[in-house]
């Protein structure tokens, strides 16, 4: 395991380098949902980029498995999950590495490093669990028995696994001598039938993570990449003299600096950035993500090319035009299907031959790797997700340009026209519920651009000016004035514009806020987007939102929506919004940074709270303070209130002036006495409890689940207060303020 785990390629070119050089500790948090997010992973890094909403638990790669005084019971699986290209693999290697020379967890007896990769080759074959560690790791081949032996089982990248895990239909299985399917031996190891004093340490990107059922999980962490001064840290290591420039720079574009979360993409970057500032004094450095991998590109060509031709200036030489083509057909079909993963047949089929890239393309394992499996059937991969995507969106453009074939409608289109591919592709896009296009739209129209294009003169089919470009754009903003779109679409739409170069959206909105006229103008759909584009761009932390500073309606609220979602603390006070908010607002509450929700003063009535409570329940929610002062309530909004009250981390909330009643109360009074509520200050003036009321309160405060510490009854008639005061004397009762 030390000579496996000890080097690991620096890149993927093939140089190797000491694992405990060059690692770099990781951002790592303990909690989290196993819901399945279905947002791009890009999109995920924006939200994930903020500063973080509450302070969280961190917890380091050595204390994975480290049981909680506080809690009796072991720690059996811990669920890892992290995007892709974050440094999960690498997390495992250096866990393995440090145990194996004896650096740390040295409890554990056994370690059993295992990839869903090199599993899915056996699918079809049958072992026992002995049989199947015989089968890996030689050296354990002597081992019958873990009678009083400490196990460890890893099983890295559960979103690669090709195994039907069923965990509600597969049958008990506990004798690991016993041969069986590997799907079977897989999930009674993982729900701990098989071998139950044994640990498990499960690896996966966000969208796979409910695959594990939630009563087999002890704890779940996230990788979270670099923080911001690590970030730091590895571009000074890397570019020292001129490191503060190109930290300055990186930072001066948002959409650059958040997929710098990404340690892989730091070195993409770091490789770009290098070449450039070698090769010129002053160079023009990329400005949008598009140019950066334009740039990759064509750093990695011109390299093979000297390599290749005796140091001639870039062309595309034949054989390297040939690969990037093949492998942008592969990146695109392969994209279609979902997989990230692919196979020598897959390879194959796109004209690719493995041995014949190796020869003459050498430089693309640095695009694409491949990893060897069991019985030499190889897994390829490229380095990351957005590699992929952007070769997709070349092989789109280049097919399209040369012979007409849009492939994202399997047309023919003779006369060629940018605008007829472009269209087709925003369409896509926005019909996507999950937002897994967005980056390939992206790129796609980045390439567009005059300047992304002389880049790639000799590979790419040159399609016009930037003027061909505008039917595009005023398509775009079109799309952005349409009713139905989801903010997030139209976000991305935005960073569109951007790639293409078309800041005329975000300049005009910069002059209004300037001229401090956006409260009294009649804003389009498309500006609200461009204002929340803007907002979310700049460095600040978004520590507070207060929506009057920009304009107190609901079609503001509405486009400004992703703002809200980033938010810490959200101010909505009186900004004239109905039930038909609530629904949009309850939708991100799952994913959303708020701690501090204020919605006072607006006509929600029961229906829109109604709605916003499915949002509050959500696992994920981080809500700690709901005010919801003179929102036209009645008795019926507090069944669904109490019901989040009983399955949330909410500490205040503030139901003042609303016609709750005492029936209202005792509703209430239910979710309080679940053992879960966390409540500490209930705020109920004004809303005409009378005497029944305040007896359903005096009974919640006796109960020993009660955290209340402040309770507000001003403004009402709750009649004889001495069940009250009984309560207050009671020595169970934590209250502390009473009005």
């Amino acid at each position: 395991m030390q000579q496996k785990f000890s080097l690991v390629f620096k890149d993927v070119a093939g140089d190797s380098a000491p694992l405990t050089q060059i690692y770099t500790d990781l951002y790592i948090t303990e909690g989290g949902a196993l819901e399945v997010n279905q947002e791009h992973e890009v999109r995920h890094m924006e939200t994930a980029s903020r500063t973080p909403a509450a302070p969280e638990t961190t917890i380091t790669c050595e204390d994975l498995f480290k049981s909680d005084p506080r809690s009796p019971e072991p720690i059996r699986l811990v669920l890892t999950k992290g995007v892709a290209g974050v440094g999960k693999t690498v997390l495992t290697q250096k866990f393995s590495l440090d145990w194996a020379e004896g650096r740390a967890n040295q409890d554990l007896q056994l370690l059993f490093p295992f990839t869903f990769r090199q599993l899915n080759a056996l699918r079809d074959t049958q072992f026992s669990l002995v049989g199947l560690l015989h089968h890996f790791f030689s050296p354990s081949k002597g081992l019958c028995s873990f009678h009083q032996l400490q196990v460890l089982f890893i099983l890295d990248g559960l979103d690669e696994c090709r195994l039907a895990l069923d965990f509600s239909r597969t049958w008990i299985l506990t004798d690991p001598t016993e041969t069986v399917s590997l799907h079977v031996l897989l999930v009674n190891l993982i729900r701990g039938s098989l071998l139950p004093s044994a640990r498990l340490w499960i690896t996966t990107r966000p969208a796979a993570a409910n695959q594990i059922p939630a009563e087999c999980i002890s704890i779940v962490t996230e990788v979270r990449g670099f923080t911001d001064p690590q970030k730091k840290q590895y571009f000074r290591t890397r570019f020292r003299d001129q490191s503060t420039a190109v930290i300055s720079h990186i930072k001066s574009i948002r959409s650059l600096y958040i997929m710098c979360h990404l340690p892989v993409f730091c070195w993409i970057l770091s490789t770009v950035l290098q070449k450039l500032l070698e090769q010129t004094e002053g160079p023009e450095l990329p400005q949008t993500l598009t140019q950066m991998y334009v740039h990759f590109l064509v750093v990695q060509a011109k390299v093979q090319n000297i390599k290749n031709h005796q140091g001639a200036e870039l062309h595309w030489a034949p054989e390297t035009r040939e690969m990037v083509r093949s492998l942008g057909k592969l990146a695109f079909e392969q994209l279609q299907k979902g997989n990230l993963n692919f196979y020598e047949s897959d390879l194959s089929e796109c004209g690719l031959d493995t041995a014949v890239a190796s020869m003459y393309s050498g430089v693309f394992t640095r695009v694409f790797r491949e990893e060897a499996g069991l019985y030499q059937d190889k897994v390829y991969c490229f380095i990351h997700l957005s590699v992929q995507e952007f070769l997709a969106a070349l092989h789109v453009h280049h097919t399209f340009f040369s012979s007409g074939r849009n492939l994202l409608e399997q047309k023919l289109h003779f006369k060629r026209k940018p605008e007829v591919l472009h269209r087709s592709a925003v369409d896509q896009a926005l019909q996507s519920q999950t937002g897994h296009l967005d980056l390939f739209l992206r790129f796609l129209l980045g390439l567009s651009v005059s300047t992304n294009q002389r880049l790639l003169q000799g590979l790419l089919t040159q399609t016009g000016s930037d003027r061909t470009n505008q039917e595009t754009i005023k398509y775009i903003k079109q799309k952005l004035n349409e009713k139905g779109l989801s903010a997030e679409r139209k976000l991305n739409l935005l960073h569109c514009l951007n790639e293409m170069n078309d800041l005329s959206l975000v300049k005009e909105i910069q002059k209004n806020l300037r001229g401090g006229r956006l409260s009294k103008r009649n804003m389009s759909p498309a500006q609200w987007s461009a204002l929340s584009f803007l907002l979310l761009s700049s460095d600040s932390d978004l520590e507070e939102f207060d929506l009057r500073k920009y304009q107190a309606s609901e079609t503001a609220f509405l486009g400004l929506l992703p703002v809200v979602r980033d938010s810490t603390k959200a101010l909505l006070i009186g900004c004239g919004l109905s039930p038909h908010s609530c629904g949009p607002l309850a939708s991100v509450l799952s994913s959303s940074s708020l701690t501090h929700l204020d919605l006072s003063h607006n006509d929600l009535q029961d229906s829109g709270v109604e709605l916003l409570c499915d949002g509050l329940k959500s696992a994920p929610c981080r809500l700690l303070t709901l005010s919801l002062i003179g929102c036209g309530l009645s008795p019926h909004s507090c069944g669904p209130l109490a019901s989040v009250l009983s399955s949330s981390g909410l500490t205040r909330l503030d139901l003042s002036h609303n016609y709750l009643q005492d029936s209202g109360v005792e509703l209430l009074c239910c979710g309080l006495k679940s053992a879960i509520c966390r409540l500490e200050t209930l705020r109920l003036s004004g809303c005409l409890v009378s005497e029944r009321g305040g007896a359903a309160l005096a009974s919640t405060l006796s109960s020993t689940s009660s955290h209340l510490r402040e309770l507000d009854l001003s403004y009402n008639h709750p009649g004889p207060s001495a069940e009250l005061l009984t309560a207050l004397r009671d020595a169970i009762c934590r209250l502390e303020t009473l009005r």
